[in-house]
């Protein structure tokens, strides 16, 4: 009921309904990947800000923004808005893009690296958060989740529905970084598209198999990019930045204007444990210079 307008009649169907199935199966995906992501977490993994990667800096941001929609949401009981913002915030920011590029570091980083731990730092955040924004409208998930994560808590007769809306920490936002990352994101989105058509026409197979050059004309859209490793965030095993508009038939969208995209298949053998294709790749491990660190010390 969350999901309606309750000023309104209520209307009911098939479709209406199927729609709220699928929008809470998503949003307990989520909840049930912060709960894997998290296992054995503790606080001592956490870093301090000024180590904290632009990615999960830019998360928190976000932390904070949501926060405060859906605070207010729940004040003039609009729970429709509240459940909108959740939703959102769930698919888009969180597996769509957060989780899809973090996972490579939660499976493969050593657990003492740095963007590992931020990581894990920033989900445990996001864990608590989320549990609390949705108790009043998905109950029962809430304090599922929450005892899974926190199984003390039965014992202690302690209780999601028992804890505040703790606010973020005002210095987590960051309107400047937010307003970078945005066009990190729209920048990818063009990445992604490109990496999607040669999918279709079976060019290519898992993106993490292409090596994309990403053509950028506007200098302040390049200079956004500035320290970010594109072909992480685009999930592929190399990417190249240059300037310019890029050749007529390379890939483009109508919303992102002077970006374009050329695939390439990447150069050297995949990996055996984070499946990129590198170069360094060889027998008799068959694993890149990353994954050998971490596995062999």
């Amino acid at each position: 009921m969350a999901s309606s307008d309750y000023a309104e009649d209520i209307r009911i169907g098939d479709e209406i309904i199927g729609s709220a199935v699928d929008a809470y199966r998503k949003l307990r995906n989520t909840l049930r990947y912060l709960l894997a992501a998290l296992d054995g977490y503790s606080d001592e993994e956490t870093v301090e800000d000024v180590e904290m990667p632009g990615l999960e800096k830019y998360i928190r941001h976000r932390i904070e923004e949501v926060h405060g929609q859906v605070i207010s949401a729940y004040e003039a009981y609009d729970f429709k808005t509240a459940w909108r913002v959740l939703t959102e915030f769930a698919n888009l920011d969180l597996s769509a893009f957060y989780f899809d590029i973090r996972k490579d570091s939660l499976y493969c980083d050593a657990p003492t690296s740095r963007k590992r731990r931020a990581a894990r730092a920033v989900m445990a955040t996001l864990f608590d958060a989320l549990v609390r924004w949705l108790a009043p409208i998905c109950p029962f998930t809430a304090e599922e989740a929450y005892l899974s994560r926190y199984p003390e808590a039965k014992d202690a007769s302690d209780s999601v529905h028992l804890q505040l809306f703790d606010a973020p920490p005002p210095q987590w936002r960051d309107d400047a970084l937010a307003a970078q990352w945005e066009e990190v994101r729209a920048l990818r989105r063009v990445v992604t598209g490109a990496l999607e058509v040669a999918r279709k026409e079976k060019t290519l197979g898992a993106s993490l198999e292409a090596a994309p050059t990403l053509f950028v004309a506007d200098a302040a859209k390049r200079e956004a990019l500035s320290g970010i490793d594109m072909a992480e965030m685009s999930i592929t095993s190399a990417l190249t930045l240059e300037e310019g508009e890029g050749p007529a038939d390379a890939f483009r969208l109508p919303d992102v204007p002077g970006v374009a995209v050329v695939v390439a298949k990447a150069e050297g053998q995949k990996c055996a444990r984070c499946w990129r294709v590198l170069p360094e790749v060889a027998l008799p491990n068959m694993i890149c210079n990353r994954c050998d660190v971490v596995v062999n010390g």
